[in-house]
């Protein structure tokens, strides 16, 4: 078996590598690149694991980031555990292939509970108070402790929000390199977020991800050079690319405005009664799903969908994925947005009304995904103030509101989740095995050609 490290960057496309990018411009110029279609949706959690399971999501069953639990009348997102993901995982096939195989799984995502061998993954603690507490979870649990002791806290708030920056991929590179020198893993995967922030909140043309670009091939340098000092074969690897946004939809108000949507008072707020609504949608990026609980309004809505601004194509799931699980989860319809768009959950009619969950980074409370938790509202006079004053309170016990996010889509300049994009803007792969790779399921069998050596 050769040892392998597959370093997720994500957002990475052949349009990004270059000047600002020389670390990454030479490991491709060493080895050959690949773009190719992304899984459908584009999105963090189905291409993952289309990666690991060589599958698309009418198999395994990842339709998004988040979906609609129909038996609980819930949306959840940033769920956790593999067992989420159907199907056999790489690890599991190589392992049985060869049971000296080891996998280390460094913040690819449904991380918890899985069978590879090691794991690191984002996990904040929530005390009954009230607190949250930044921490991991890790398999085996010892590797948490000892992890934190050598490497310090991982920093949180650099992994997602407004401070969300380049501290927090420099500890997971940090850590990939630890379990690397303490276990040898035959394969270790390692996820790398840090352009995904820059080129949300500015836009893949902007002049002003020239830093982040240097940041991130800085890291990806340190890891090629470490690695291959061990004589591990690495591959870079990307989920998808990021298109340029000026338009944002917003389907659950276009819904509210026929009388579909049921929303609750909740201490003079209002949060979206999913389970009463007659039909919702839950956006996540360019792509929104949309879930009927009233059966009767199915022509309307799909010709309300088809006659929305801003709107490509709409999807029947069942034609999507055929019956089964993917069907199930992924709602009645998906929405997919013209590539200058992309989809909000607010339902809102009034900013005064809002849920107070909004103005904070929520990311499970939200019924959909948020990219304006990357902003700092530019109407607070003082934010940096009130995040200090926020966090004092905390320190000594006190409970507080960290409303510092804006309710303004338009700040958003870069999206994902088509499946159809510009070659510039699809996803690639770089290794000695790049030519194989022409779809997302096949990023599979190519890794898994690296661990075997390049044999069949």
């Amino acid at each position: 078996m050769q040892r392998t490290v597959v370093i997720n960057v994500v957002g990475l496309t052949k349009g990004l590598i270059g000047e600002h990018t020389p670390c990454i411009r030479a490991f491709a110029d060493q080895e050959s690149v690949s773009s190719f279609k992304p899984a459908f949706p584009a999105v963090t959690c189905t291409s993952q694991s289309t990666y690991l399971t060589g599958k698309d999501a009418s198999n395994h069953g990842i339709v998004a980031n988040g979906w609609y639990d129909r038996e609980a009348a819930e949306v959840k997102f940033w769920k956790q555990s593999n067992h989420i993901v159907k199907g056999e995982k790489i690890w599991d096939r190589l392992r049985r292939e060869n049971p000296d195989f080891t996998c280390a799984k460094v913040f690819w995502w449904y991380n918890m509970y899985s069978s590879a061998d090691w794991s690191v993954t984002p996990r904040p603690i929530y005390p009954a108070d009230g607190r949250k507490v930044f921490d991991v979870h890790t398999q085996p649990m010892s590797l948490r402790e000892e992890m934190k002791n050598d490497l310090g806290d991982f920093p949180f708030p650099s992994f997602w929000g407004p401070a969300a920056g380049i501290k927090s991929s420099q500890w997971i590179a940090e850590s990939a390199k630890w379990i690397e020198e303490k276990e040898q893993p035959t394969l270790n995967l390692v996820y790398l977020p840090h352009l995904d922030y820059c080129l949300q909140q500015y836009g893949p043309d902007a002049p002003e991800i020239k830093p982040d670009l240097k940041a991130i091939d800085k890291i990806v340098g340190e890891l090629i050079d470490f690695y291959k000092q061990r004589d591990v074969q690495v591959i870079l690897l990307s989920e998808y690319g990021i298109s340029k946004v000026d338009k944002a939809i917003h389907l659950n108000r276009e819904f509210r405005k026929r009388g579909w949507i049921q929303v609750k008072d909740e201490l003079g707020l209002e949060t979206l009664d999913c389970g009463g609504c007659r039909v919702f949608a839950v956006a996540d990026h360019q792509v929104a799903h949309i879930y009927l609980n009233d059966q009767s309004i199915r022509a309307e809505v799909l010709d309300l969908l088809n006659n929305i601004e801003g709107i490509e194509e709409v999807r029947i799931s069942s034609d999507e994925w055929s019956e089964g699980i993917a069907t199930e989860r992924g709602g009645d319809f998906i929405a997919v947005a013209e590539i200058n768009a992309w989809f909000t959950y607010y339902y809102w009619e009034d900013n005064a009304l809002a849920p107070d969950f909004a103005r904070c980074v929520d990311i499970h409370r939200k019924p959909g995904y948020d990219p304006v938790e990357l902003f700092l509202d530019p109407d607070l006079s003082f934010p940096k103030a009130k995040i200090a004053a926020f966090l004092l309170k905390k320190k000594i016990g006190m409970r507080g509101l960290l409303d510092v996010i804006p309710l303004d889509a338009s700040l958003v300049k870069g999206s994902h989740g088509r499946d159809k994009v510009p070659e510039s803007e699809q996803p690639v792969f770089i290794g000695r095995d790049a030519s194989s790779v022409i779809s997302a399921q096949s990023v599979y069998e190519a890794i898994i050609s690296s661990v075997r050596g390049g044999e069949d």
